[in-house]
């Protein structure tokens, strides 16, 4: 009994030093170097713990681009794919394990196109591939993958009160201070007297960073 506790005592310490040290410190290596700071343009992929419907949770797997860096604020947006016609997938909205460790590993080789969020509401339907997207990007003939983005105007912090402008602008805002430090993606959001607060209590872990630019060059 004594040796089975000790074993487990042994599992914990190692556990613990793995989690409160080797983790740390593997990340702020790792977030120093070209291939993975958090930089205009990086990929970031987090698995996630989200709830199933059921009693119990899954992991829910996200890929984002970073799509704007200012002071603090990091701005994400996810990558999916734009569904054929009459062909909608779940695949299309949530990324799937095999589609996040495929993009892991193939990131550099994939196209994914920047569109304008007002240009996924426009033509036949809402998120589906059709005649508008392609005369307007070409390349989405060669792939599907996408990722919303702002125009410039609106990459800019708003110095408003007005909640409904406030929350327009911090949706899918997280802290840089954050990334870089902790590995987490902590967005920032408003309180219930229309302050901008960092909400830590939905947090997530971040898994890696990417930069194709720089792993094209290798």
């Amino acid at each position: 009994m004594k040796k089975i506790l000790l074993i487990l005592l042994i599992i914990i310490v190692f556990y613990a030093l793995k989690q409160l040290v080797y983790k740390p410190y593997a990340w702020k290596k790792a977030i120093n170097t070209p291939e993975h700071k958090l930089q205009l343009g990086s990929f970031i992929f987090s698995k996630q713990r989200g709830h199933n419907g059921s009693q119990s949770f899954e992991n829910k797997y996200f890929i984002f681009k970073v799509t704007e860096i200012n002071g603090d604020y990091v701005r994400l947006s996810v990558i999916r794919q734009l569904s054929q016609p009459d062909k909608l997938l779940q695949s299309d909205f949530s990324t799937t394990k095999d589609s996040y460790n495929n993009l892991k590993e193939n990131i550099r080789s994939i196209t994914i196109t920047p569109i304008l969020s007002e240009d996924l509401y426009k033509g036949d339907a809402s998120y589906i591939i059709n005649d508008y997207l392609l005369e307007k990007y070409p390349v989405l003939a060669t792939s599907r993958y996408y990722y919303e983005d702002l125009p410039e105007d609106r990459k800019k912090p708003i110095l408003s009160n007005n909640p409904d402008e406030l929350n327009n602008y911090f949706n899918m805002v997280y802290s840089k201070k954050e990334i870089i430090k902790n590995g987490k993606l902590v967005p920032y959001t408003l309180n219930y007297n229309n302050e901008i607060q960092l909400s830590q209590q939905i947090s997530e872990n971040i898994d890696l960073i990417l930069n194709c630019r720089v792993l094209s060059q290798k």
